[in-house]
């Protein structure tokens, strides 16, 4: 079938997989993306991209809208160093959120910190912040184009005064304040040459301490493992400022493991030698540890270590029926964060081990940016829904009250519309959750536009939240399906590992079993159907078009791991094994060449209307996976439905894209989709 796609070039390139000899013919486009021969090819896409979604109205209609809709104020929780408070803040449409410091939860504040003055399309993000223990100091993080890399700098809360001090070549790393005040400690790894800053692999960080007005040149190196070059190190200071703890990963996998010294010198002793099982720090009193820890079923339980006998532990809190997604300690009180069915529930616990009671969340939703400290009577968080703005509270320990912060407000009729969950059963009996949003007045006539989204991977789990994106869907009929797929975090560990490595294939069962749900209840129909996912969402998107490609009507997979026999071999995706497996392993190539979506492309088969979209510096799932697949799903498309691939510059994986940018992306999404699955009848 004759396409206006831009032609790609194919070279002959043929790899040997343990015998297996597998083509490889668009692997130029594993070039950094500023290579000219494949900024040129970009541009060529980009414009086919333009002019096809320029040629309906609906693209400009959508971001009309979307800008209606997405200028309303929004505030995160706020968090207390100090005698300050700390909130991040958007007016509305500003790019990027700005940092304010208050006197209290309620106050107006100012702006400590405005990063959309630092560039003028709002592609320099603010992605991490550090206040000291007295609020004085404010380390922050800079990202520039979407890229995983940070730098840090710091400030004087009072006067906004800036230090000297840059710390460069830091991913995936917090900023851990020496409790005087006089430095922070972080990860870092060997500066890549600049040439492959975004595709070159990142291996062997260290963990350093910088000490305010030094050259971070001179930083001291706290603890390596250059013999592990996969380990990852994120650091905490003990409640009493004791201890130095880090906890140790070596892939995305829920194991660690857990070191602690005295906080100035002395060598780490080793409270959980191997990654066995995830254990988090919560905090302490004296030489008694209180940890989060997935040992047993994988449910989660809080426990008590003693230093004195590092592997006697006592349950504090013990694994319950449900997921216990996270736990903040606060004066003597745990905070605990449960799932139940795919939603949060939030318990209150002594720690003895006393029930202190539920925590009344306004329904069914998810709780976010848990924050709060050792020495408070107060916590903050978020909750929203997937009809409900994020919205902050607070809660008063000593009383119990919840006290509601914020009243997000934009122009949407929420009540038109209810949210549901239904079960949907996978061919191997499994009973997949499933949330639906549509308006009230549902038909179930076969003829809905339905969105079905997913990701099934790395242990994440699809709880309820707020898209203002979603709204434009919704309001022009469109029914929306979450589905909580095997390879998340729903159900604990169990959940997570039935859909990993050679049982992958589970949660793209899971996912076309949802699909095939929504056709058989009369909800909608193949050509009225589309799916949608990102990342990991991206190769499930790209898998299950692969496999049953009669059942969508259109499809979207953004910024997605579409070559899973070499994702391993750029930035971080080598921690990505543990649930993916690698295909230089003779076990795992056999599993991984059967469902990757670029090696299952058939000749002249008939794929749904497919929309790829990625960013140029995506330096975390490397923008060489959508663009080989797109070039080889043009190659492939054997009907009239297109495959256009949508690239956006100056951009990486989401983090820290500016809002223009995003309402922008969202719109062409939306119109592409709307299109394809029939617009007239919206």
């Amino acid at each position: 079938m004759q396409h206006d796609f831009p032609r790609s070039k194919r070279v002959d390139q043929v790899d040997d997989y343990h015998g297996t000899q597998v083509a490889d013919p668009y692997r130029w486009l594993e070039q950094p993306s500023d290579m000219p021969e494949v900024r040129a090819w970009i541009e060529a896409q980009n414009a086919v991209t333009i002019d096809y979604l320029k040629s309906s109205p609906l693209a400009d209609r959508i971001r009309q809208r979307l800008t209606e809709l997405w200028d309303y104020p929004k505030a995160g929780a706020p968090f207390r160093k100090g005698r300050r408070y700390f909130q991040f803040r958007n007016s509305g449409l500003q790019n990027q959120d700005v940092l304010y410091v208050m006197d209290g939860p309620r106050d107006e504040g100012r702006i400590l910190l405005d990063v959309n003055k630092l560039s003028g399309d709002g592609t320099v993000a603010l992605v991490g912040a550090s206040v000291s223990p007295d609020g004085e100091i404010l380390a922050y993080a800079l990202s520039e184009a979407g890229s995983d890399w940070n730098t840090w700098r710091m400030r004087r809360v009072e006067t906004g005064e800036e230090f000297h001090d840059v710390l460069e070549w830091v991913k995936f790393s917090n900023a851990t304040w020496h409790p005087d005040g006089t430095g922070v400690y972080y990860q870092r790894f060997p500066a890549p040459d600049e040439e492959v800053r975004y595709v070159a692999r990142n291996e062997a960080p260290q963990l350093c301490f910088h000490r305010l007005g030094s050259n971070s040149a001179d930083d001291e190196v706290i603890y390596e493992r250059p013999e592990e070059p996969e380990w990852m190190f994120h650091s905490r200071i003990s409640d009493d400022e004791r201890y130095l703890v880090v906890h140790i990963s070596r892939s995305t996998e829920s194991r660690n493991m857990l070191l602690y010294r005295p906080l100035e010198s002395g060598e780490f002793v080793p409270l959980v030698p191997e990654f066995d099982d995830q254990v988090l720090f919560l905090g302490n009193d004296g030489d008694t540890f209180y940890l989060q820890s997935n040992r047993g079923d994988g449910r989660g339980r809080v426990v008590a270590a003693d230093l004195a006998e590092p592997q006697r532990w006592r349950d504090v809190v013990p694994e319950g029926e449900h997921l216990l997604e996270s736990a903040g300690l606060v004066g003597d009180e745990l905070l605990l964060v449960y799932q139940e069915h795919a939603s949060h529930r939030i318990r209150r616990v002594s720690i003895r081990g006393e029930d202190r009671g539920a925590v009344a969340l306004p329904g069914l939703g998810s709780v976010w940016g848990f924050r709060a400290e050792r020495e408070h009577d107060e916590a903050f968080f978020l909750y929203t829904s997937l009809l409900e703005p994020a919205t902050a509270y607070r809660l008063d320990l000593p009383s119990g009250a919840l006290e509601r912060l914020t009243e997000p407000a934009l122009p949407f009729n929420a009540a038109a519309y209810e949210v549901r969950q239904e079960f949907v059963t996978s061919p191997d009996s499994t009973r997949v959750p499933m949330f639906l949003v549509h308006r009230r007045d549902l038909q179930t006539n076969a003829d809905n536009p339905t969105l079905l989204y997913g990701y099934g991977g790395f242990n994440v789990s699809l709880t309820p939240t707020f898209s203002v994106s979603r709204l434009a869907w919704l309001e022009r009929g469109g029914v929306l399906a979450v589905a909580n797929l095997r390879g998340g975090g729903e159900y604990g560990r169990d959940w997570h590992e039935a859909g990993i490595l050679e049982r992958k294939q589970n949660v793209f069962d899971d996912f076309i079993a949802c699909a095939q749900h929504l056709v058989d209840s009369g909800i909608t129909r193949p050509k009225r159907l589309a799916i949608q996912g990102g990342s990991n969402g991206g190769l499930l998107v790209g898998a299950c078009l692969t496999q049953q490609p009669e059942l969508f009507g259109a499809a979207h997979a953004a910024v997605g791991v579409l070559d899973m026999l070499r994702y391993h071999l750029f930035t971080i995706g080598s921690r990505w094994a543990s649930d993916f497996g690698r295909a230089d392993n003779v076990q795992h190539f056999p599993f991984l060449h059967a469902y990757s979506p670029l090696h299952n492309l058939q000749s002249g088969g008939c794929y749904p209307a497919t929309l790829i979209t990625t960013g140029d510096h995506d330096d975390r799932v490397v923008p060489a996976h959508s663009f080989k697949f797109a070039a080889a799903m043009q190659a492939a498309q054997g009907c009239e439905a297109p495959v256009l691939l949508r690239v956006e510059t100056r951009a990486g994986h989401g983090m820290g894209k500016p809002t223009e940018a995003i309402i922008a992306e969202q719109a062409d999404v939306w119109a592409f989709l709307l299109r394809e699955l029939g617009e007239g009848s919206f």
